[in-house]
C-alpha cells in the first residue's frame, strides 16, 4: 500500500463551500463549547516517552468511582475474562469486512452465532450483524415500517431521549410526522395512544423496560397497535428479555436496543452495539449485513452473507439503509459473553438486578420525605424524589467514591445491577439519610 496523503487545506476549503460552512469547528456547532477541545496542551519536540506521562496525567482527572448506581442506557455488568481475552485475539481484532467467505469463515461463524443468539434473547425469526447502537437501530426500524400512505410515527415519551433525539436527527430532511405520547404514572398513556392511532401511522415504539425503569404493558400496547394496521418497534434491554416476555411472545413487529449489557464496558459512552431483530415477513426490509448458514461442496458447514442487495455490494438500490458498517467486534465480545453465561447465567444476573434494586427502592422510601414517583413496576431502575436537591444527594455520596442516580427533573434515576453488593446499597441508604437530616 502507498503512503496516506491527507486532504489540503484547498481541498478541506472547498468540501466546507459546498456544504455552505466557512469553518471546520462549524461542523461541530450542535456540541457544547466546554467539549470541545481544540487542541492538547502539549508542547512540541516532546519523546513518545513524554507525550505519554503528560497525557497519563491528562486521564487522572477523570474520576473513576469504585461504586456505581447509574444507568439510564448504558450498565454496569460483570464482563468474564475470557470475554476481553478471546475478542483481542489479532484475527479478530485486525479482521475486516467479510466479503470472501472463503477466506472469513470464523469472522462470519462469529456474527451468525451473534445473529442466533440475539433471535433466541429476543423471540424473533432474523436479526442483521447488528449496527452501530441502540438508538441508531430504532432509527433503522422505523425505516423499516414507512410506506406511502404511513408517514406517522408515535414515540412513547417513557423512551430513552437519546433514541427519541436520533429518531428525529435521521428523519429531519423527510416528511415523517413524529407524534410523541405522554406517560402517565411512569408508563406510556395507553389513552392518548389509542386516540393519535390511525390509517396514516407506520409505527408506534415503546421501551421495554423504559427510561424511568417502568415495566410497560406491551400486550395491550401491541393489540393497540396492530388494531391500527401499524407497526410495533419494542426497544429492549437484553438483560430483562430474559426475565419478561420477550418481543416475540408479545408480538411485536421489531425488537430493537444495545447489547451493551452483554460483555461491553461502559468506556466512556462506546463503542457499543445496536440490534434489529424482526419476524419472517420482514426480513428482507432488515438494513446492514446478514450472516447466513450454508454448506460448501464437501457438505460440511459453511458460512457467507446472504440477502445481500446491500450499501457497498451488489443491488445497492435495493438496499434498506445508507448503514454500511457493522459493529462485528462488539458483536464477537457479545457472542463470547452470552456463551460463557449460558442462559441460566444471563437469568441470574437479571434476577439479581431486580431484588437488588427492589431492596434499594424500599429502603430509600423509608428515609423521611424520600419517595418513589409512582408506583407502577420496574426491573433495575427507578426514580426517586428527595426533601433536598440532587445535587446534594450526588455530592454526599461522591465523597464517598459512589456515582449516585442520573439526574432528572423528577428526581434522581437509579440503577442497580449484580455489581451492587448488599453492603454497598446499606452505604448508599446510609449516606442519603444523612443527607436528608
Amino acid at each position: 500500500m502507498g503512503n496516506y496523503l491527507g486532504s489540503t487545506e484547498q481541498q478541506y476549503q472547498d468540501m466546507l463551500k459546498t456544504i455552505g460552512l466557512t469553518d471546520r469547528m462549524d461542523l461541530y456547532q450542535t456540541l457544547p463549547k466546554e467539549m470541545i477541545v481544540e487542541k492538547l496542551d502539549i508542547p512540541a519536540g516532546k519523546s513518545e516517552f513524554e507525550v505519554r506521562r503528560i497525557l497519563e496525567t491528562m486521564g487522572k482527572k477523570n474520576k473513576v468511582f469504585s461504586s456505581i448506581f447509574r444507568g439510564a442506557g448504558a450498565y454496569n455488568h460483570y464482563i468474564p475474562a475470557i470475554v476481553k481475552q478471546i475478542s483481542a485475539k489479532e484475527e479478530f481484532m485486525t479482521s475486516y469486512t467479510p466479503y470472501q467467505p472463503e477466506i472469513s469463515q470464523g469472522l462470519l461463524q462469529s456474527i451468525f452465532e451473534y445473529q442466533t443468539m440475539i433471535c433466541e434473547i429476543t423471540g424473533m425469526d432474523a436479526t442483521n450483524a447488528s449496527v452501530y447502537d441502540g438508538p441508531t437501530a430504532a432509527a433503522e426500524a422505523i425505516n423499516m415500517c414507512l410506506e406511502k400512505k404511513r408517514l406517522k410515527v408515535l414515540i412513547s415519551e417513557t423512551t430513552n431521549p437519546m433514541t427519541i433525539q436520533t429518531a428525529l436527527t435521521y428523519f429531519s430532511s423527510r416528511e415523517i410526522e413524529f407524534i410523541m405520547v405522554p406517560e402517565k404514572d411512569g408508563l406510556t398513556d395507553l389513552a392518548v395512544l389509542q386516540e393519535k392511532l390511525d390509517e396514516t401511522s407506520a409505527c408506534f415504539i415503546v421501551q421495554q423496560p423504559n427510561y424511568y425503569g417502568g415495566i410497560e404493558p406491551v400486550e395491550e400496547i401491541a393489540e393497540l397497535v396492530h388494531n391500527a394496521k401499524a407497526k410495533f418497534i419494542m426497544s429492549v434491554n437484553p438483560v430483562a428479555s430474559t426475565v419478561l416476555k420477550t418481543a416475540g411472545e408479545v408480538n411485536a413487529d421489531i425488537a430493537v436496543g444495545d447489547s451493551q449489557p452483554f460483555g461491553l464496558p461502559l468506556a466512556f459512552g462506546g463503542p457499543y452495539i445496536g440490534f434489529i431483530a424482526t419476524k419472517e415477513k420482514m426480513m428482507r426490509k432488515l438494513p446492514g449485513r446478514i450472516a447466513g448458514e450454508t454448506v460448501d461442496e464437501a457438505g460440511d458447514r459453511a458460512f457467507v452473507l446472504t440477502l445481500q442487495a446491500r450499501e457497498q455490494h451488489i443491488r445497492r438500490e435495493k438496499a434498506a439503509s445508507n448503514i454500511c458498517s457493522n459493529q462485528a467486534l462488539c458483536a464477537l465480545m457479545n457472542a463470547v459473553y452470552m456463551s460463557t453465561m449460558g442462559a441460566k447465567g444471563i437469568q441470574e444476573v437479571a434476577e439479581q438486578c431486580y431484588s437488588k434494586a427492589h431492596y434499594l427502592a424500599d429502603q430509600l422510601s423509608q428515609i423521611k420525605g424520600v419517595k418513589r414517583n409512582n408506583e407502577s413496576p420496574f426491573f433495575h431502575e427507578f426514580v426517586m424524589s428527595f426533601p433536598v436537591s440532587n445535587e446534594a444527594i450526588l455530592t454526599k455520596l461522591e465523597a464517598h467514591d459512589i456515582l449516585g442516580g442520573y439526574p432528572t427533573e423528577a428526581g434522581l434515576l437509579w440503577c442497580v445491577t449484580e455489581m451492587n453488593t448488599k453492603e454497598q446499597i446499606d452505604e448508599v441508604v446510609a449516606l442519603v439519610k444523612e443527607a436528608c437530616e
